[in-house]
């Protein structure tokens, strides 16, 4: 059992790790944005906000319980619309932006607490206005559950519940599953954990999903930190005028995503 827990706990911080880094998404680009102006504080305060909303989704997506995708599903449309007109507002403020010389001298970090709030809020509203991170969490959760247990790792009957979430979802929109008869999917997958009873093998479940979830956005801050240290840090190398027209570039690119969002939502509609 330890070992499991071990086990679960490092492949959920490496996941959140290694599949933070794609700087494509909207989080990201919020984030880089910021630290390129050596907001340090608000580029971590907006990565813990966008972990806890990932931690919800994986969750969500560890515990394997269809019923709630089934009564989430119909609320998609509008969330895809209301996460694009936020966006919008996020990327209006980043393409605005516009440094000085003064403001990017080398070591100078912007410590000022009213130049650094709304970060939590607004990285937790991004990713959370942003259903298809269910998705994306969904299927990279998969391919890790499906290479660590291929290795002969012991990930406590995970790799059951992502793979009956990831059934369900597929087959949504092909007949009507009534949530009456939509139970957890079972995370037995030994002798040991049949012969234990329902309930506390439900609870079992529950707690090594959100020790899953845990480590997962953990490794999603941790990645998120070392990349903000790292530009506050090396920006005064890079020319004024470069780093203004990579926001500009940023503030762009967001709000081709917030109109990507909005077009999902009103084509879910129609």
């Amino acid at each position: 059992m330890t070992e499991s827990l071990l086990t679960i706990s490092i492949v959920g911080l490496l996941a959140g790790f290694v599949f933070s880094m794609p700087v494509a998404g909207p989080i990201s680009i919020l984030i880089v944005s910021n630290a390129l102006k050596g907001k340090f504080l608000y580029s971590i305060k907006a990565a813990t906000g966008a972990a806890i909303a990932d931690f919800f989704y994986v969750f969500i997506a560890m515990i394997g319980i269809t019923r709630l995708y089934h009564f989430y599903s119909p609320a998609i449309p509008y969330i895809l619309i209301t996460g694009g007109l936020f966006l919008i507002y996020v990327s209006r403020q980043v393409f605005k932006s516009r440094l000085s010389a003064s403001d990017i001298e080398k070591g100078s970090v912007i410590k000022e607490k009213y130049l650094n709030r709304g970060g939590f809020r607004t990285g937790f509203l991004i990713n959370m206005l942003n259903p298809t991170l269910f998705f994306g969490w969904m299927t990279s959760t998969f391919i890790t559950m499906s290479l660590v247990t291929s290795l002969g790792f012991n990930m406590g009957g995970l790799q059951d519940s992502i793979n009956n979430t990831l059934k369900a979802v597929e087959n949504s929109n092909t007949h009507t599953v009534s949530p009456e008869n939509i139970t957890p999917a079972n995370p037995q997958s030994t002798e040991e954990w049949k012969d234990n009873n329902k309930a506390n093998s439900r609870r079992y479940h529950y707690a090594i999903s959100a020790l899953f979830a845990f480590w997962l956005s953990i490794g999603s801050v941790v990645w998120f930190f070392l990349l903000t240290k790292f530009i506050v840090k090396k920006r005064h190398h890079i020319n004024v005028q470069i780093l203004n027209h990579l926001l500009k570039a940023f503030g762009v690119v967001l709000g081709l995503i917030s109109i990507y969002l909005m077009g999902r939502g009103i084509d879910l509609l129609i």
